[in-house]
């Protein structure tokens, strides 16, 4: 395993690595928890200048906490609140450069700057959101948002 900015090719192939390493680790398991754990562990050992990395899942109109590497989170999001629920509700990825930013932002880890939340839908059904935040104001990037999206596409196959 890598950092990514700790790898000397370029971002591209490592976010194709970072993709077959996944599909390696659950290829053969249809455990849902499971495959999110293993996914949410393979991102925070991908990216440096990232303080949590995890997974809310849809119960009803809401999200609930489910597999994450970090502190200790928030448990129930509203669809349409912060910027998980905006982007359950919404059905689309939310790049956030600045969480102080974003209208009702939640602030579960004080120590969070940026934020970016990828829609997890299988079937037409929103399955939960990928979450991943950063102590650093823009950290994420449209790079990131591509092949985090792609991620969590290969990521629905196992769910």
């Amino acid at each position: 395993m890598f950092k990514v900015e700790n790898y000397d090719g370029n971002r591209q192939d490592q976010y194709n690595l970072l993709r077959k390493q996944l599909v390696s680790l659950l290829e053969g398991e249809t455990n849902q928890i499971a495959n999110l754990s293993n996914a949410s562990a393979l991102l925070n050992q991908f990216f440096d200048r990232v303080n949590w990395v995890g997974f809310y899942l849809t119960e009803g109109d809401e999200l609930v906490l489910g597999p994450f590497q970090g502190l200790p989170a928030c448990v129930r999001i509203p669809f349409g609140r912060g910027v998980c629920g905006t982007s359950a509700k919404e059905r689309k990825t939310v790049l956030v450069a600045d969480v102080h930013q974003f209208p009702g932002h939640i602030a579960c880890d004080a120590a969070s700057q940026s934020e970016i939340v990828v829609p997890i839908i299988k079937d037409g059904q929103v399955l939960g959101v990928l979450d991943i935040d950063s102590p650093e104001k823009n950290r994420f990037d449209e790079i990131d948002q591509e092949n985090l999206e792609e991620f969590v596409r290969i990521l629905v196959k196992f769910l």
